[in-house]
């Protein structure tokens, strides 16, 4: 099923053995990424066999780190809908506007794929009780996919989140703590208790799985489009795993001869009540400085620390891309014209990718014919909060 080969440190490059459970690098404490053995793959895994494969991410599996069919949870998600923009490219004189909708995953948002990974490959190495920091929606699909497994799930979210992602998590029986503080505070009252009771965490990039699902997001894309990849890429970004997830995809595939070097140029959006990515970019930097007093209506853009900080930077540099701060009205403004043209309810993190790419075609940075894709990374539905007063 799987050509998975062995781990290795995401900054220092230092071999791990694959077959047991791991977090950080010991070497650098840093990001482990899940590396395959693609001369092999290559000779039985060809675009070809992908005709008659379930349309879920599933259908990567040679490059996925799931060993056993048994072991490989789905609830249908991926090979979400890559809809022509066609109204709001008449309205941004852009003939080439495309919406990567996510929504439409399990749970409603991106996150499904990263959780049905990470706790797939938990639940093949032995793994009963999971534990997540979470701005609400990869809590909600880890409790999900743990449900799936039997496994008991333990969340850890900021107290003023909004309620529908309480709700979702308790609903799936998860044992819900509501943290006074950000995410990154979040994070600290989880690994505490990860260590006192023997927990898997699962936080973004802390584990080396959600990645790898994350990551089939950039072979639907190249799927999608028939194998030519699109000029810009524009992904909100908190903690990163998309964006580093669908440019380790894009290395993949041109090894496995499916696609030629041409990459998008990837762009980085985020709130500017909390950019350190953005800060970071500006500056030449090849980490990020965490961000203080983070503040945004986007839950999942309030990260103000993120511990792929450097893979999130070195794609956008190795894609001569570049990173954009848009305010809570743009992005707010940009949900409604999602929804009001093309039928799609965004979440705010997607309405952010609308008013980034407003903002770089003032510039002149995106041309007019630049074929351009805004990933939604989930529903509005779970902000129904801020339509409120609407």
């Amino acid at each position: 099923m799987s050509y998975l080969s062995h781990l290795e440190c995401g900054l220092c490059g230092k071999v791990y053995e694959a077959d047991k459970v791991w977090n950080l690098s010991p070497c650098c404490n840093k990001p482990l990424l899940a590396r395959y053995d693609i001369e092999k793959a290559k000779q039985v895994f060809t675009k070809d066999k992908l005709a008659h494969r379930e349309k879920n991410l599933w259908r990567y599996r040679e490059m996925l780190p799931v060993l056993k069919d048994e072991n490989a949870l789905s609830l249908g998600e991926g090979f979400t809908p890559l809809k022509k923009a066609v109204r709001l490219g008449k309205l941004y004189d852009h003939s080439e506007l495309y919406i990567k909708d996510e929504s439409l995953n399990p749970t409603t948002s991106f996150k499904a794929r990263g959780l049905c990974m990470a706790i797939s490959k938990a639940k093949e190495l032995g793994v009963t009780d999971v534990s997540i920091p979470s701005a609400g929606n990869a809590a909600g699909a880890m409790c999900a996919y743990a449900s799936l497994a039997g496994m008991k799930s333990y969340v850890f979210m900021p107290v003023d989140v909004p309620k529908p992602f309480v709700a979702e998590c308790r609903a799936f029986g998860a044992e819900v703590n509501l943290i006074n503080g950000l995410i990154t505070d979040c994070g600290k009252a989880a690994a505490e208790l990860v260590t006192k009771f023997n927990r898997f965490d699962v936080s973004t990039l802390k584990e080396p799985y959600r990645l790898e699902g994350k990551k089939t997001m950039g072979y639907e894309v190249a799927e999608q489009f028939n194998w030519e990849l699109p000029d810009v890429i524009i992904y909100p970004t908190g903690g990163g795993t998309g964006l580093v997830g669908m440019w380790k995809a894009f290395d993949e595939m041109e090894k496995l001869g499916w696609i030629t070097s041409k990459r998008p140029r990837m762009v980085s959006v985020q709130s500017t009540g909390c950019a350190p990515v953005i800060r970071a970019f500006n500056g030449k930097k090849e980490f990020a400085e965490p961000w203080s007093g983070a503040a945004t209506i986007a839950d999942g853009l309030r990260v103000p620390a993120a511990v792929g900080d450097f893979l999130i930077l070195r794609a956008i540099y190795e894609s001569g891309g570049t990173a954009v701060a848009v305010d809570d009205k743009e992005i707010f403004n940009a949900s409604n014209l999602i929804a009001r043209n093309e039928g799609i309810f965004p979440a705010p993190e997607g309405g952010a990718t609308l008013a980034a790419l407003v903002e770089l075609k003032k510039t002149g940075w995106i041309k007019e014919n630049d074929k351009t894709v805004l990933f939604n990374t989930g529903s509005g539905h779970k902000y129904m909060s801020l339509w409120a007063n609407e």
